[in-house]
């Protein structure tokens, strides 16, 4: 026999209902905001200290750029196999860093043109990228962060190329570190 659920049931268990979904699609949001951040942080500032340190080689260093992507994509890969929801919010943040990467390697691509000013040009693409993530899911240090990435591109337009991976380092830990672990943090509060 059905047993009848009295308003105040059904409000319930759909609202449950919305908070699981919302759960699975969202995840904490800041897997890969972290492992981006680090990376690259560690690259810039590496490079920086190796070049002032007179190392031949300070660009060996983004060799860790390799291993980073192929992890990010196979963990995005895992999730979105395994997702139980996949709502076209998770869609939207997807295609607006898949743009944002391959803009980036276009600028790559094209670093002597720039004058190897290549820097302030990807903390940009970035600051646009944190910005778009931060405006849909509605998070505001996350646009914080976009804020601070492009502070460090002007920053980073205004000193020398050698001085940009300082400025790029630091962008990257105040942009992306501080929202990332913000969003770990909080995950819990905002599903």
């Amino acid at each position: 026999m059905e047993q009848k659920l009295t308003s105040n049931e059904s409000l319930a268990i759909i609202t449950d209902m919305i908070a699981k979904a919302k759960k699975e699609a969202a995840g904490d949001g800041s897997f890969h905001i972290l492992l981006w951040g680090w990376v690259i942080a560690v690259c810039s500032l590496g490079h920086y200290a190796l070049e002032k340190a007179n190392y031949e080689y300070p660009y060996y260093i983004w060799i860790l750029i390799l291993p980073a992507t192929f992890f990010s994509f196979f963990w995005g890969y895992r999730k979105r196999i395994n997702a139980k929801v996949r709502t076209h919010l998770d869609q939207v943040l997807n295609q607006v860093w898949i743009g944002v990467f391959v803009a980036i390697l276009i600028i790559l691509g094209f670093m002597p043109v720039l004058g190897f000013n290549h820097n302030p040009v990807i903390l940009i693409l970035a600051a646009v990228g944190m910005f778009a993530t931060g405006s849909l899911i509605r998070v505001s240090i996350i646009k914080m962060g976009a804020l601070v990435l492009a502070i460090g591109a002007i920053v980073a337009f205004l000193v020398p190329v050698s001085e940009q991976y300082l400025v790029a380092g630091i962008a990257m830990v105040l942009g992306y570190l501080v929202p990332g672990y913000y969003m770990k943090n909080t995950y819990r509060e905002r599903v």
